[in-house]
């Protein structure tokens, strides 16, 4: 079942955490009527010319200080703006209720860094690399010469070399697409890199560095012929249902109620999902946890150095707007069950409207057993089932195709799952004993990558005013206090400043970090809180005087705390694209304020090291990364106690189950399922 709109919001439901229905309307994803208006503005004000292209557009934030206390202004747009004639770019505020632009600054762009990239650079780029000589030549030289079988594929372009300064530029790889059905991903044609400025449409420079073979076998995953196997028998049909729909509700402005949990869905060109004035029903008393999440930023570096790909390091969220990569998702496929969809409103690159239909999923999903006991004492058997509310988006960035997924569970926990899928980045394999690839198939290779994401957790632990204490296991040495030596016990270390509390994270340690409101005290007498558990996989793997070091600084350390600023939002900085490097959490913590019972942000980097496997081609298995936040004394006891036990009927003492005879192959049911990740019905 898919619920075309969202169902709605009870009369007199509360708005968020903070239950102002003010703050939620400050708050809410842009209106197609405000982008239209925005438009209007800056065409007036010379700003958005015929050549002029919309790189960025995304409500620009207001004090959080300033809402929280009631001061609600007219709500304001940041828009950032590039003539591709002439290269001149702008960073903008508009207010389209007061039909102003607040604000417009001309780019210096050899040091703030370039806007985002827009799409129609990447249709460009390939035109211009058709028509140069150098690259034709190159490609004769390999036996190719039918160029509209030649893909060539535009990348960021990460640092300027010295005669470069002040370029837009993008380096190119070229790959051979054989059909137009092929898998062009297949046949990297390698050795070639191709510099273009898309702001004059030159090519700068073809750089023919190595000669390797065209890899020659297929991928075509798509293709039922080259698969060459029927499709696998046996798998029977899961079906989940709810009878009663949802136990969610969602308003106009995105506030969704949900079995005690409250927030705000908002959606933003360049983080995509945002959620904000995150809290928690305890008892009748609404309780904040989070005021904003999102994830604020993602870099692919890749690691082989080799001349032509030394600059493969790609920011998906600061140079290419992840979240107007969104999919439109479907029924059956990318959600299953009983589903509400929300479009995601954008603008496009000329300042209209684009709208992307049923872009976030919204569905609850069983996880199991919530807790249970059997009692050889008093002769009780108690178990409950659990379940989560799941917020979800996917999106395609080149070749590689992400979920984002925000799990909301009974017990108070909050998860951000990514899953990453799609296709590998490839290239020819240059031969056994490569030390930064893969083979995937005869002659081709992957060169070995990461994917490592920035959570921006601005905290709001019953108030603004919380601290970070860094927990780990510790042995007690053998002694008075340990005679037998096998004591051991919990230490817990304040972090006191921003240059404090740059951490890694230490699985050997059990090392987590404890997000406290100090002034707030649970029944026992201590802070409520909330625990960040990090999954503590590598960091960025790169030498400190790289570029990619640089520029991804943020990825470097698993936990950053920083004091609440509303002009801080991107770990990386404002301007990512082809940025020298040094902004963003680097540039902001060489204050080194403190960061102790005030209002605190945490910057949390997590990800993936992938060494590609054969098994991940020709489209690759989704791979998991994530974190959790649990509540640890923000409640005083289990506050799931009153989760009702299941219906009668739906448990069978003995383990006995209904047999049913298999569905006929024209069943001709409703569709139904379970959301992705699920494991059994959500009523269950």
């Amino acid at each position: 079942m898919t619920h075309a709109t969202p169902p709605p919001a009870p009369a007199g439901a509360p708005a968020g955490a903070y239950g102002s229905a003010a703050l939620a309307a400050a708050l809410a994803s842009p209106r197609p009527d405000e982008i239209t208006a925005c438009r209007t503005v800056l065409s007036r004000e010379g700003l958005l010319g015929p050549d002029t292209h919309v790189s960025y557009f995304g409500l620009a934030e207001q004090d959080k200080r300033e809402l929280l206390a009631g001061t609600i202004a007219p709500r304001r747009f940041r828009v950032m703006l590039i003539d591709l004639r002439t290269g001149r770019s702008h960073d903008a505020v508009v207010c389209p209720e007061e039909d102003r632009v607040v604000s417009a600054r001309l780019l210096d762009v050899a040091t703030d860094g370039h806007v985002p990239v827009v799409l129609e650079e990447f249709a460009l780029v390939e035109e211009v690399v058709h028509r140069d000589e150098r690259w034709l030549a190159a490609m004769r030289k390999r036996g190719l010469t039918d160029i509209d079988r030649l893909r060539v594929n535009p990348l960021s372009a990460g640092v300027a070399g010295t005669d470069e300064a002040g370029r837009r530029l993008q380096r190119c790889f070229t790959f051979l697409q054989r059909t137009p059905d092929d898998l062009g991903w297949a046949h990297p044609v390698d050795g070639v890199t191709v510099v273009v400025d898309v702001v004059t449409r030159e090519v700068l420079e073809v750089l023919d560095l190595a000669e390797l073979p065209v890899p020659p076998e297929d991928g075509n995953y798509h293709d039922p012929a080259w698969v060459g196997r029927p499709p696998r028998a046996g798998i029977k049909p899961i079906e989940i249902t709810q009878p009663e729909g949802p136990s969610f509700t969602i308003d106009s402005d995105g506030v969704l109620e949900w079995l005690g949990w409250s927030l705000q869905i908002c959606f933003d060109q360049r983080e995509g999902l945002v959620l904000r004035d995150i809290g928690i029903d305890d008892g009748g008393r609404r309780r904040p946890v989070l005021y904003r999440a999102s994830l604020a930023e993602m870099v692919v570096p890749y690691g082989d150095p080799s001349p032509q790909r030394w600059f493969q390091n790609f920011f998906d969220c600061g140079e290419y707007l992840l979240g107007g990569f969104a999919n439109s998702l479907e029924l059956g496929c990318d959600c299953v069950g009983d589903i509400t969809y929300l479009d995601a409103v954008l603008a496009d690159a000329q300042g209209g409207v684009r709208t992307v239909p049923q872009a976030i999923c919204v569905h609850e999903e069983d996880t199991g057993i919530l807790w249970k006991h059997s009692d050889a004492w008093n002769g009780s058997s108690q178990s409950r089932r659990n379940r989560r509310l799941v917020v979800s988006f996917f999106v395609t960035v080149g070749n590689y195709d992400y979920g984002f997924y925000w799990y909301f569970s009974l017990d108070g926990s909050i998860e951000l799952e990514v899953k990453a899928t799609g296709v590998v980045f490839t290239s020819a394999y240059p031969g056994p004993g490569y030390a930064f690839a893969s083979e995937l198939a005869p002659g081709l290779g992957a060169p070995y990558h990461q994917h490592l994401f920035s959570a921006r957790l601005d905290m709001a632990v019953d108030g603004t005013d919380n601290a970070v204490d860094e927990v780990e296991s510790a042995l007690v040495p053998r002694g008075p206090r340990n005679p037998t030596g096998t004591g051991f016990t919990q230490t817990v270390t304040r972090l006191r400043t921003e240059s404090g509390a740059q951490r890694l994270a230490d699985n050997a340690r059990n090392r987590a970090w404890l997000v406290s409101n100090p002034s707030v005290r649970n029944r026992l007498g201590t802070p409520v809180g909330y625990v960040l558990h990090p999954e503590g996989r590598p960091v960025l793997l790169a030498d400190p005087d790289s570029d990619i070091h640089r520029r991804a600084t943020y990825a470097t350390r698993h936990l950053w705390v920083t004091p609440y600023a509303p002009d801080e939002l991107y770990p990386a900085g404002d301007l990512v694209n082809m940025h020298k490097g040094g902004a963003g959490l680097p540039q902001w913590t060489a204050a080194d304020r403190p960061v102790e019972d005030t209002d605190i942000v945490l910057w949390h980097t997590f990800g993936l090291t992938h060494f590609p496997r054969p098994e991940d081609w020709p489209v690759m298995p989704v791979d998991t990364a994530g974190f959790a936040l649990r509540p640890y004394g923000f409640f005083d006891r289990n506050p799931t106690l009153d989760i009702p036990a299941p219906a009668p009927g739906h448990c069978h003492p003995g383990g006995h189950h209904e047999h049913h005879e298999p569905h006929g192959p024209a069943g001709g049911h409703q569709e139904h399922g379970h959301g992705d990740g699920d494991r059994t019905g959500a009523g269950a």
